[in-house]
């Protein structure tokens, strides 16, 4: 049985996506996205996204729904993809690339194109995160003030993997997710 996520701000505010009821697939909740977006708020519009496990495409949707310039979605389950291009349809969204790939594949060569926003919001318990954090910075794929947003198991040790310029903007803990987002600033 699938279920479905909401658009909850932008050009398709209210509209409902559809999203595979698997393993590990953890849309963020909309009470997350909430703050997420009250924080991402003044840099949204005009922004070049990442969304590296995009899973619902979440994320991803919601950057389009508020103005970012390109998005693109980073996929590795097959079945997953063909939903996100079914939704991408649905809301007739032009900004949105989606690849079906695996995230650190793709992000372990030297980056085509530099990001405004990542999203890392990887399956929990998988050890991830670190390896995605790095390449990221070792391959160049930020821009210099770049805003990177992770979502982790709340007991995961994040700080220990994460480069020295960038600093720690906000957080949260709700439930059992753990939010942080970090502004990258130029070494």
């Amino acid at each position: 049985m699938n279920g479905s996520i909401r658009i909850i701000g932008g050009k398709w505010r209210g509209r409902k996506l559809i999203v595979l009821d698997k393993q590990g697939l953890r849309p963020t909740t909309d009470r997350v996205k909430e703050t997420l977006y009250n924080w991402l708020m003044p840099v949204i519009y005009d922004s070049d996204c990442l969304d590296c496990f995009s899973g619902s495409g979440s994320l991803g949707f919601e950057a389009a729904s508020r103005g970012a310039k390109s998005v693109i979605l980073l996929e590795k389950d097959k079945q997953v993809v063909q939903l996100l291009n079914k939704n991408k349809q649905i809301i007739a969204c032009d900004t949105v690339e989606i690849h079906h790939t695996n995230t650190l594949i793709w992000l372990n060569q030297p980056a085509q194109k530099q990001f405004d926003i990542v999203f890392i919001d990887p399956p929990f318990y998988q050890s991830l995160v670190a390896q995605t954090v790095s390449q990221l910075e070792k391959n160049n794929w930020l821009k210099s003030s770049a805003y990177i947003y992770i979502e982790t198991e709340k007991d995961y040790e994040l700080m220990t993997h994460i480069p020295t310029n960038w600093q720690l903007h906000r957080e949260k803990i709700v439930g059992q997710v753990h939010s942080y987002l970090f502004i990258r600033e130029d070494n």
